[in-house]
């Protein structure tokens, strides 16, 4: 059995996980990022993305972020994120109606802000939807 580690995935809204997970993977500002128990101390900045969580009994929990802080210490990891979604709770139709809306949004002649809000939304209504898609599958 792999060693495992204390984990806690948290936003605003609510505590998304909460226990002992032998392997995290992470979307990082720079790449993914894989974190095993007795993980170096360190902080990393999230962006929008997939986090798969393998809890203490091997299964594999799917979570849509978008983006957020990693801090992994000697007593366990945090993750906190301003939104964040576990795959079987992500509504599938709602994702799809805001992918439809960021993509009408970058249809028009906007200003800078507005494109820039509109491809931000857009991605995270596609990583909701390719996650939310990808963890009723397994």
């Amino acid at each position: 059995m792999a060693a495992s580690f204390a984990l806690t995935i948290a936003t605003p809204a609510a505590t998304l996980f909460e226990g002992e997970a032998t392997s995290l993977n992470v979307p990082a500002a720079d790449g993914r990022l894989g974190v095993l128990a007795g993980h170096a101390p360190m902080v990393a900045e999230l962006a929008i993305g997939e986090i798969v969580v393998t809890d203490s009994a091997d299964v594999k929990v799917h979570l849509a972020t978008a983006g957020g802080v990693l801090r992994v210490e000697a007593t366990g990891v945090v993750v906190v994120s301003e939104a964040s979604e576990v795959a079987s709770a992500i509504d599938i139709e709602r994702a799809q109606r805001a992918l439809d809306r960021a993509r009408q949004r970058l249809s028009l002649e906007e200003s800078d802000s507005d494109v820039s809000r509109a491809e931000l939304a857009l991605g995270r209504a596609l990583n909701r939807l390719r996650v939310g898609s990808q963890g009723r599958a397994s």
